[in-house]
Formats: structure tokens, C-alpha cells, sequence
């Protein structure tokens, strides 16, 4: 890393002392201009003086004719003494008109009624995010309202991508996804961020308290407040802080451990009771009280009558879901109810020569 160092650290220098002499080299040429210009202009005056093509009192104006051409190219050294402003601020305007003809005006849209959680997934497909590689291919399912599905599979088969998809966060290249029969690609995300509850991978928290990382930085509402960290299974972790839920957690969450991070998103994913929930590997950094907490969350999630869909390579989880979506190199393999579901990954465990032979 070092040597690595070294070797852009001499490139700058390099280029840093071509830009000086480059900018010498002007500033020298425009100081030599101004002065023989002035010269020059006093030469050729003189000259048509004795030529009398100027009458004798024609002196007096050079003079102010030299001083005004001094003036006229001063600008112009100026210009080339701040030219790396210059350059700094013509890249700042080119940088921020791409930035700007990538995202559309907003358009004016019809307000939806609150969603109920009919979630309908059609042949839909998705792109890695800055990438031309499609990793969700023909996905198609139908979750109603109440349900806990587990998506299962291999790492990079997916399952990551079409999390994103279900809320939202990409759209489909192909296919639609459908909240209550209306495209989530076409619905306005202020309106329908307050009905979605995700829990990334990554756990994103910002500086701030934990009260105002749950709520995501809005209005606090004590009842749902209360709700979200009983569903996450956060009050013993509010109880030993010392300012409970007004607890500053630092930029990204950096006085908080991995599972109690997992946590507070969890508490925020839920926050205000919405009815479409995505859990992306909720319980990578939970501890086994953490996975009981986390399958009493999934059981009273679906109690209230939301629809869940939870990513896990953990099978203990899968005790507390409906159904299983089995996805492999980004394709549906199996889905269907639970317990089929196990009983047909158990069979082709026992023949393993029978999911090559399909295959073929």
C-alpha cells in the first residue's frame, strides 16, 4: 500500500509541476505582451507624430492610451493566475449537469389509498446495480396479506437483488411487481415508504438517536415507537443505556455492536406497522436469544396481517414462514408451501445426481 502510495504521490508531483511551468510560461508570456504592447503603442505613436499623420499635442493621449491598454490585459492575467479555479469550477458544472440529466423531474401522480399487503410478483427481472448482468430472472409469485415467505439459495444467486426489487429500490427490467395490483415502480415513494419496512443487508444507520434512526428521521410517534421495539425485541438494550431511546449511536451507528445495529433496523423496518416487510439476512449477527426475538417478530408480523418476506441461509427461521422460494443463479428453483418445499430439497439431497440430470 505504501509503494502504492509512493507511486500516485510521484505521478502528482509530476503533473503538479508540468501545470506550474505551463502556468508560468502564460503568466510570463501575458506580463511580456502587456509591457511590449505598451512599448509598441508609444513606438507607433511617436512615429506617426514625427510623420505628422498625429498633430503634436497627440502625446498627452498615448500616454492614456498605453495606461488603458495595461488595464485591458490585466483581466487577462488574473485569469491565467486562477486557472485551476477555473477548470476546478467548469469540472464542478459538467459533474453536476450529468448528475442532473440523470434524474427525471418528478411527475405528478395519483395518490394511492393505503395498501393492504397483496403482494404479485409477474416474470420479473433485474440487472445488477451499475452493471449490465441480469441476476433475477422470471420470478413469478403471489403473496396475499398475512404471509411469512422464505427465499433460499445459494450466495449470489440473487436473493440480495430481488429484496431490492420488492421494494423498490430497482426496477425491473422485465416484468412487474404489484402492491395491492399497482406497479411499486410507478407508485411515489414518499407516499409509499411509509407502508414498506427493509432491513438491508448492510445495516445503514445515521448519526443521530436511536428513536430518531427507528422512526427514520420523522415525526416520533410514541405508539408505534413502542410497538417497533417490542417487535425487534430492543427494550433490553434501551434499558441499559443511559438515555434510552434518546441515545446518541454515532455515524453509522458506531457505539452500537453488530446485532444490536441489526436490531435497531430491524425496529425501524417495522416502525408504523407496514404492511410489505423485506428482511434481508435478519439474523446474520443476532445471538440465539436474538433468532427466538426474530421469530416471535416474523409470528406477530403476520398476526397483524402483513406480508413478510424474509432472505436466510438459517433454517431455523423457516419454522415461522408460509411458504419457501428457492432461487438458484438467479432463477426460481422451487416454491410452494413450506413444507413441500423441504421435503423436495430432502429428496433431491438424498439423489444427488437427480438435479444434474434435470439439468441436463
Amino acid at each position: 500500500i505504501q509503494r502504492r502510495w509512493y507511486t500516485f504521490q510521484a505521478q502528482y508531483l509530476r503533473d503538479q509541476a508540468k501545470a506550474a511551468d505551463a502556468q508560468s510560461l502564460a503568466s510570463a508570456l501575458t506580463k511580456f505582451v502587456m509591457l511590449s504592447q505598451g512599448s509598441m503603442l508609444m513606438a507607433v505613436g511617436m512615429l506617426f507624430t514625427l510623420l505628422e499623420i498625429l498633430p503634436p499635442t497627440a502625446g498627452a493621449f498615448l500616454i492614456i492610451a498605453k495606461l488603458l491598454g495595461n488595464r485591458a490585459v490585466g483581466p487577462l492575467m488574473q485569469l491565467i493566475s486562477s486557472w485551476r479555479q477555473v477548470v476546478m469550477a467548469r469540472d464542478a458544472y459538467t459533474r453536476l449537469d450529468e448528475f442532473l440529466g440523470k434524474v427525471p423531474e418528478p411527475e405528478q401522480r395519483m395518490k394511492m389509498p393505503p395498501p393492504q399487503g397483496l403482494l404479485t410478483v409477474e416474470n420479473a427481472a433485474a440487472r445488477a446495480p451499475g452493471t449490465k448482468r441480469t441476476v433475477v430472472m422470471d420470478v413469478t409469485f403471489t403473496l396475499p396479506p398475512g404471509q411469512v415467505m422464505a427465499v433460499i439459495g445459494p450466495s449470489g444467486s440473487g436473493k440480495s437483488s430481488l429484496a431490492r426489487l420488492l421494494v423498490g429500490l430497482t426496477a425491473p427490467i422485465l416484468g412487474t411487481v404489484r402492491l395491492d395490483g399497482v406497479d411499486i415502480a410507478s407508485w411515489d415513494k414518499s407516499e409509499l415508504g411509509a407502508h414498506l419496512g427493509y432491513l438491508p443487508q448492510d445495516v445503514e444507520l445515521f448519526d443521530g438517536t436511536i428513536a430518531q434512526n427507528i422512526a427514520r428521521f420523522g415525526t416520533i410517534n410514541e405508539e408505534a415507537m413502542a410497538a417497533a421495539v417490542k417487535l425487534a425485541g430492543l427494550q433490553p438494550l434501551i434499558d441499559e443505556l443511559p438515555q434510552g431511546l434518546n441515545t446518541e449511536i454515532g455515524d453509522d451507528g458506531a457505539t452500537l455492536s453488530g446485532g444490536q445495529r441489526q436490531r435497531v433496523g430491524l425496529a425501524r423496518a417495522v416502525y408504523g406497522e407496514p404492511k410489505l416487510v423485506v428482511l434481508d439476512e435478519p439474523n446474520s449477527s443476532l445471538d440465539q436469544q436474538g433468532e427466538a426475538d426474530l421469530q416471535q417478530a416474523l409470528q406477530d408480523l403476520r398476526q397483524l396481517g402483513c406480508t413478510v418476506i424474509v432472505i436466510t441461509h438459517r433454517e431455523q427461521l423457516l419454522a415461522a414462514v408460509n411458504t419457501i422460494l428457492v432461487l438458484e443463479e438467479g432463477r426460481p428453483l422451487m416454491y410452494g408451501a413450506r413444507d413441500k418445499v423441504l421435503a423436495e430439497m430432502a429428496s433431491r439431497k438424498a439423489k444427488p445426481g437427480t438435479q444434474s440430470q434435470e439439468a441436463a
